[in-house]
């Protein structure tokens, strides 16, 4: 059986994927927003070490995953790797919840975005606009973007994320060389995660790597999927790892280790940026200002990106209806493009018509309620993948080392599993709950009851339509050569 959409041209080399998965991180946000909220909310000085162990847990992961990564040459990523290892209905459970859990994390992505610039216009200009207003006018531009070809979208955001990395740089010599209480090496010392705070920290520590593993996303589009998957992954964990760690120790540098967590928890996001206005020019608060937006517009665009190609790829293989696998000229899918706007436009109108008058409604309810709950189904998915690894080189190991087929993918399965009850147990304090409630649960289900209906959805298809059931999991190639049954179960 064959698909008739056409293929999409290979452009993305490995920096190119790179920058779209560090991009997915954000690391102007992430060090400006998701390290401080970290020290805030953990008690915790241990940051930077959080950064380095969650980097060497992913790392192990991505040892599985790129060697996976040489014999799955789809765009469906953990639908397509799930499928391969664990069976057809089990991938497509974990589509669904790759799906809602993406969109989560675009959507709450926006309502940052939202808030930075209408705050920013207020500050610094005296202009009073609705957050809304400007999460709107993204979701119009982000659409439009990302119908555009891909390697348009690699570009804008390679810049922006050059940019990035460079404010941040010289945010770190400068509180380098502040340093009110000198230097101090135990902020990045693993061993100061053994406390009962380190669930928190954590959590908030996965959701700074989260995108890392997109690169497999991009694999129809690659210009050698087999080499560059692989690489562009490693590059990228190291990068992330190895960067925010520095910057996060910047931080207690700047500040002082015996004050970081108090600071934190007085200014927030705002933290790196009242250090520069301390002790730099304002045009390069105003440029730091400027680059967090785009910092999150990269973001937004990263995560488009990647639901936009896990509805394609259930749309050419039928699980969606045949119109989400088409593409455009470009070669971008267009209906997936344009449903996860709809959805990133429904959600936002929810919220709006939710909005209680708090200026920080967006950051401190849509933002942390979306953004959390896409961290908490990404972990969930990534464990899912390292089990798919094992019984995927179980049957056939493929000329594959023992170390990267079932040694890796099992320590960082288990790893990810214990970060993933941590997160589950520490969820109310993620959302800034004092005690429990209905959204402590519900968000959670969120993710794991779509999975489940994928899951039931499928083997309704393997009985009802046999014939849509065979396509799931194919390989993108001219003429799709359907793997047999016996292989995807």
């Amino acid at each position: 059986m064959t698909t008739s959409s056409p293929l999409p041209q290979r452009r993305l080399g490995v920096l190119a994927i790179a920058f779209m998965i560090i991009a997915a991180s954000a690391p102007l946000t992430a060090i400006a927003g998701g390290a401080p909220t970290g020290f805030a909310v953990s008690g915790l000085t241990g940051v930077p070490a959080s950064y380095i162990v969650l980097a060497a847990v992913f790392a192990v992961f991505a040892f599985g995953y790129a060697a996976m990564a040489r014999h799955i040459e789809n765009a469906g990523a953990f639908y397509a790797y799930v499928a391969r290892g664990l069976g057809r209905p089990m991938g497509v459970g974990t589509a669904v919840s790759a799906v809602v859990a993406y969109a989560c994390m675009q959507i709450g992505i926006f309502a940052m975005f939202g808030f930075s610039i209408a705050d920013w216009l207020s500050s610094r200009f005296g202009v009073t606009t609705q957050w809304w207003l400007w999460v709107l006018i993204g979701i119009v531009v982000v659409g439009a973007l990302g119908l555009f070809r891909v390697d348009f979208s690699a570009k804008v955001i390679g810049v922006l994320v050059a940019l990035e990395f460079l404010v941040v740089l010289v945010f770190d010599i400068i509180a380098i060389t502040v340093a009110p209480e000198g230097y101090s090496l135990e902020p990045v010392n693993p061993a100061s995660l053994f406390t009962p705070g380190v669930g928190v920290l954590l959590a908030f520590g996965v959701a700074a790597f989260m995108g890392f593993e997109s690169a497999a996303i991009y694999a129809n589009e690659a210009k050698d999927p087999r080499r560059t998957i692989a690489r562009a992954t490693f590059l990228a964990v190291i990068v992330i790892g190895v960067f925010y760690a520095i910057s996060a120790w910047s931080l207690t540098v700047a500040y002082g280790q015996s004050n970081i967590v108090e600071q934190s928890g007085e200014l927030g996001p705002g933290l790196l940026f009242a250090f520069l206005g301390e002790h730099a020019a304002s045009i390069l608060v105003d440029f730091a200002n400027v680059l967090f937006i785009t910092s999150l517009f990269a973001a937004l665009m990263s995560f488009h990106n990647a639901v936009s190609r896990y509805f394609s790829e259930l749309g050419r293989e039928e699980v969606l209806p045949k119109a989400f696998g088409r593409l455009n000229r470009a070669g971008s899918p267009v209906v997936g493009s344009l449903t996860q706007s709809l959805l990133a436009l429904l959600a936002t109108i929810g919220f709006i018509i939710a909005d209680t008058g708090d200026p920080l409604f967006p950051v401190l309810t849509m933002f942390t309620w979306l953004t959390n709950t896409g961290a908490f189904g990404l972990v969930l998915l990534m464990v899912l993948v390292a089990i798919a690894v094992i019984a995927f080189f179980r049957r056939d190991a493929r000329g594959v080392g023992v170390w990267s087929r079932l040694i890796a993918p099992a320590i960082s399965g288990l790893a990810l599993a214990v970060v993933f009850v941590l997160v589950l147990m520490n969820f109310d304090l993620m959302l800034g709950q004092e005690e429990s409630n209905a959204t402590t649960f519900i968000l959670p289900a969120l993710i794991i009851v779509p999975g489940i209906a994928g899951v039931l959805y499928t083997l309704w298809l393997r009985r009802a339509r046999p014939e849509r059931y065979a396509l799931i999991g194919a390989e993108m190639t001219p003429k799709t050569e359907v793997v047999g049954v016996d292989e995807l179960g």
